[in-house]
Formats: structure tokens, sequence, C-alpha cells
């Protein structure tokens, strides 16, 4: 369940946030536009629902997206009957020293929840900026813990 604070993203949050072709099934942000949660579906399935395989997959997926990343937690869980894979962490991407206009390195909290099955891949994602991360981790944390898929 989505805590009150979060609001659906409008189109010009989703332009900016979301460039690619795929757009999420649902993206929510707060009104300082901080705080983010998304819903997605990977390009990434695994028929054999080798859920092992996948976390090292996803794992590795996350570690190569960023310059720094500290994990909090990692795991595969079950939740309302259902294996989900999770990655808890901090993380931080350098600017492109070849920009002069982006001289701060982007440091962000994010929780990820994927769950494996045959013909997709949901993907749930949590981000919020270093500055309010206190403000929203606890709240991350129960929205992943809540997410029921039938």
């Amino acid at each position: 369940m989505l805590p009150e604070q979060l609001i659906p993203m409008t189109p010009e949050d989703l332009i900016q946030r979301y460039p690619s072709v795929r757009t999420p099934l649902g993206a929510y942000t707060d009104s300082n536009r901080l705080a983010d949660f998304s819903v997605n579906v990977s390009a990434t399935q695994w028929p054999d629902g080798n859920i092992e395989f996948a976390k090292t997959f996803f794992k590795a997926s996350v570690m190569n997206m960023f310059d720094r990343v500290e994990m909090i937690q990692e795991g595969i869980r079950e939740q309302h009957k259902r294996k989900f894979i999770f990655f808890e962490f901090d993380s931080r991407l350098n600017p492109d020293k070849r920009n002069i206009s982006t001289q701060d390195a982007l440091v962000k909290y994010t929780y990820i929840l994927y769950l494996v099955e045959p013909s997709r891949t949901l993907v749930f994602s949590f981000t919020c900026t270093r500055d309010v991360k206190e403000e929203w981790q606890s709240v991350a944390n129960q929205i992943m813990k809540s997410i029921h898929v039938k």
C-alpha cells in the first residue's frame, strides 16, 4: 500500500525519469519530486524460474549501473506465497567529467523488489535522494513488504 504522500507522476515526470521506450505500469512521486516508486515489467524473462541465478544477474546489473554501491540488505524472501528477490542499497553515480554542467555526484537510496515468473519479471522500485533517506527508508520497507501480486 502506498502512502498518501506519493502521488501519480505527471506525463512530464515520466518523460524526465523514464526516457526509454518502456513506460512503467505505475509511477508515483512525492510533492517535492525527491522520492519515487514505480512498477515495471523487466525485459528479462526467466522461463526456467531459476530465482538464484536471476538474483545473481540482477545484482550484477545493479553493481554495474553505479560507480559505488553500499548494499544494506539483499536476498530472496517469501511474501504472500511468492518468492521475491530484493536489494536495498545506497548508490553513488559520479558526474560525467566531460560535461561541465553536472558537477556533483548523484547519491541515492534504493529498494528494489523483483518477482520472477516464467512469463514475466515484475520490478518494484523505490528511490530517493540521500537528503530524505531518513524520512523515507522505513516507509520504503513498509511499501515493499506490503506488495501482493495475484
